[in-house]
């Protein structure tokens, strides 16, 4: 048995990995350990590899970069944590392989994720490493579900003081798919926003049962904001996908999932420049508009 729940860097180091699927060096460092030279984390992460928990990859046209992930002895370990156990299984990529296949998402979603850690961190709010969660999966009935890029928990307010915690689903777009597949999704979360479960073998409430309520509610208190964040192209396709979610936006029947749900697209450039809570999402509705993300729910 490694001997990782010794030391809590490498404990966070391995917890990180099997959450995020993948990480760069300089993003692994970012995460656990920016305060301390980036030798350091190079040397547990080295340390985790010899323990067989990790493994990397070498980024042939990014400078000779490495990316790591967790093996699958590592994801088994990490997996009976307190803090990863009860989440459904990662969907790991626990060899050179399947690497990658998935290294160019995988590591935008990273970076997406340290756009907000980051910024949390220079404010004095609140959103650990472990606060950003992949690959949540969420049913919507008939076999389907919804399974965001990420689902981040993040408060707002300085640590250690009244703050509101906000709760959002993050897609990460890189210009793989269609504008129209992307703004199918505003459809697949309004699907989400409504869906109420039907027990085996319960076709029509009894008299004085109690309706069933949607499935998110089992989950939030409020359905997290919806937030996509583009990457992968100029300003001008940055520009269509936008166009293209509100124009999906108009559908009157995502009129009442629009009302009670702030949705809001950003450019991944605008978020490192000028950081995720100043307004530079634009709003599906309005994109001529910009917001910041974090205003209060639940309008925009």
């Amino acid at each position: 048995m490694s001997d990782v729940d010794a030391g809590g860097g490498d404990r966070l180091a391995l917890a990180v990995l099997t959450q995020y699927r993948m990480a760069t060096t300089e993003q692994m460092h970012r995460v656990i350990a920016p305060g301390v030279r980036i030798e350091q984390t190079r040397r547990r992460l080295g340390k985790l590899r010899d323990e067989g928990l990790v493994d990397r990859i070498t980024l042939p046209r990014a400078g000779r970069m490495r990316a790591w992930f967790p093996t699958a002895y590592g994801v088994q370990i990490a997996s009976e944590w307190p803090e990863l156990r009860g989440r459904r299984p990662p969907k790991t990529v626990s060899d050179p392989t399947a690497a990658r296949l998935r290294v160019g998402h995988t590591l935008t979603v990273t970076e997406t994720a340290l756009v907000f850690l980051e910024n949390a961190r220079r404010r004095g709010e609140l959103c650990r490493p472990l606060d950003w969660i992949p690959e949540v999966y969420h049913p919507i009935g008939g076999g389907e579900a919804v399974i965001p890029d990420a689902l981040m928990y993040y408060r707002r307010g300085r640590e250690g003081g009244a703050g509101a915690m906000l709760r959002a689903f993050v897609e990460v777009d890189r210009a793989t798919m269609g504008p129209e597949r992307l703004a199918a999704k505003l459809t697949a979360y309004a699907r989400l926003h409504r869906y109420i479960p039907t027990p085996p073998g319960r076709h029509r409430l009894a008299i004085g049962q109690e309706p069933a309520l949607e499935e998110w509610r089992r989950h939030y208190p409020l359905f997290p904001r919806l937030l996509f964040v583009l990457d992968g192209t100029g300003p001008a396709g940055i520009t269509t996908r936008i166009t293209a979610l509100r124009t999906a936006a108009a559908d009157p029947a995502l009129a009442g999932f629009l009302r009670d749900v702030p949705a809001m697209a950003a450019a991944l450039a605008d978020l490192r420049n000028h950081g995720p809570s100043e307004p530079v999402w634009h709003p599906v509705q309005d994109p001529d508009s910009t917001v910041a993300w974090s205003q209060p729910y639940p309008h925009l």
